[in-house]
């Protein structure tokens, strides 16, 4: 990326002169002004030392949409606590530098941009963020070394979450860690792939470095900020004392009992001794939840409903992102030429044509039982709904509370993988014809993680799980392709056999159950 001199036009649509004027007026100052504020205070909070971390905003102009908004961004290596507005670089909307400080005397160093310049673009553009905060605050790096083959940083049940955005105490909070690299600029793949997997993530960890955290405005982000590194700090703290915050109960770590007689010695497929295993993956169609239940009542209850949701919540920030995941995926099915697909008129055409075009779209991939980030995302809003207002209520097979109760109280952790997305595993186990069954599950993982049907999803969460072999993990699914993909990945699985389950092929090879009484 250059950082040349000033003469481009800024992305506010005027010309070059116009262009000079904006950057020197009051907008622009203030924000160098407020980038250096807080690069001050980030260094008070030791988040920023030694010339590491950086901050970028979006200048507030209310005249000016913010995905068009210049961007002021920190330099590279100058000390933070002694950083003026006029050592900050302005940029246009799409990265190009306008405006690069004037080098100072020795032993200050030339003028240079951030390196995390492109990772703060991915942000700007692939999330609209109005501001992205880099940390290197002790926590965010030690944090990542507690399991270091973990993908994931995931804590629940811990007040702080609520600072969150889309989060609540009882939530749980997932937070991508992507590799760290020699160099920053090195990150940007690993860091794009990891905001498209974690939809609902707004910040992720970098392992033995730091943190990237974005929020719509520079309070958002500095108050989401300041939650990370409290919520990362409290989880080493709870490390050291050996207590688990992992789960809701927060019990102590590694008091787990091993699972027993999980599988026969004479089960012919291959399987691991039953003794090794610490945790159960279950899926829920078919597994833990009738089939017709999902299909009778949870889909058409989302596809009757559709309409009433986006329109009575159209404005709110959730239903826009929502919105944003759904154009994005209908691009791309029409450029694959996806039945059902329409295209989605832009907002300016009226908020009952946009509304229109999405239901054509939703009742189409619902139909098609799609198994897709977007879809279920709002799927599982319009559900909360509908448990909200007692119109729906989860069902579970009889003998699946007793399971859970039994292996909870024996210390084996028990995590839901379903295509339905977490929000709506959550409902469904957290309003059951048996009351709340949370308190007996560990976490959840939906298509964010991968495809079902794909071994690598199964090696991901194996890594997540803080095992030391996918060996010691039990699945439990119907889906024939989905025990494969699980066993490919080490896992030990069972199929269940279920009313209204699919038929299975000849010499499947696997253990069945039609009951968990039976494991």
């Amino acid at each position: 990326m250059s950082c040349g001199g000033c003469a481009c036009e800024a992305a506010t649509g005027t010309g070059a002169t116009a262009s000079e004027a904006y950057l020197q007026g009051e907008p622009v100052r203030e924000a160098r002004e407020l980038v250096a504020e807080l690069c001050r205070h980030f260094y008070a909070q030791g988040w920023v030392t030694g010339t590491g971390g950086s901050i970028t905003v979006k200048v507030n102009d209310p005249a000016v949409p913010l995905a068009d908004r210049l961007i002021v961004m920190s330099p590279s290596g100058v000390q933070k606590e002694r950083m003026v507005a006029e050592d900050m670089y302005v940029m246009a909307a799409d990265g190009k530098v306008l405006s690069a400080p004037a080098a100072k005397p020795w032993p200050n160093k030339p003028p240079k941009c951030t390196d995390c310049a492109p990772l703060f673009m991915k942000a700007y553009l692939m999330r609209g963020a109005g501001a992205v905060i880099h940390s290197h605050g002790m926590e965010t790096c030690i944090a990542t070394m507690l399991n270091p083959g973990a993908k994931e940083f995931r804590m629940t049940h811990m007040e702080m979450i609520k600072g969150i955005k889309g989060h609540g105490y009882r939530d749980e909070l997932v937070i991508p860690i992507v590799e760290n690299t020699p160099y920053e600029y090195e990150l940007t793949d690993s860091l794009s792939e990891a905001i498209a997997a974690y939809p609902k993530a707004t910040a992720v960890l970098v392992r033995n470095h730091g943190i990237y955290v974005w929020g719509d405005s520079w309070i958002n982000a500095k108050t989401q900020a300041e939650c990370y590194h409290y919520l990362l700090d409290a989880c080493i703290k709870l490390y050291q004392l050996g207590i688990d915050w992992t789960t809701p109960e927060h019990g102590p770590i590694n008091s787990a009992k091993r699972l027993r007689s999980i599988l026969s010695p004479e089960i012919p497929n291959g399987c691991h001794s039953a003794e090794t295993s610490k945790c159960v993956v279950l899926d829920i169609e078919g597994t833990t939840t009738p089939i017709s239940f999902v299909t009778d009542v949870m889909f058409p209850y989302a596809r009757d409903n559709v309409r009433k949701h986006l329109t009575s919540t159209f404005d709110s920030e959730e239903t826009k992102e929502d919105i944003k995941l759904l154009r994005i995926q209908i691009e791309g099915d029409l450029r694959n030429g996806v039945p059902g697909a329409v295209p989605v008129p832009p907002d300016e055409t009226g908020k009952e044509e946009v509304i229109n075009s999405l239901v054509a779209n939703v009742e189409s991939m619902i139909k098609a039982d799609r198994k897709i980030t977007s879809l279920k995302q709002l799927q599982g809003h319009i559900w909360r709904t509908g448990f909200e207002k007692k119109e729906l209520q989860g069902v579970v097979f009889e003998d699946v509370p007793v399971a859970l109760k039994n292996w909870h109280a024996n210390g084996i952790k028990v995590y839901i993988y379903s295509s339905g997305s977490r929000e709506a595993q959550r409902l469904l186990f957290g309003n059951t014809t048996y009351g709340d069954l949370r308190k007996f599950l560990c976490g959840y993982f939906d298509t964010t993680t991968g495809n079902k049907r794909e071994t690598k999803s199964y090696f991901e969460i194996s890594q997540s799980l803080g095992v030391d072999s996918p060996s010691q993990i039990l699945f439990i699914t119907d889906v024939f392709q989905e025990a494969v993909a699980a066993k490919n990945a080490g896992y030990d699985v069972i199929i269940s056999i279920r009313p209204g389950n699919a038929p299975l092929p000849d010499n499947h090879g696997f253990r069945t159950i039609k009951s968990f009484s039976e494991i």
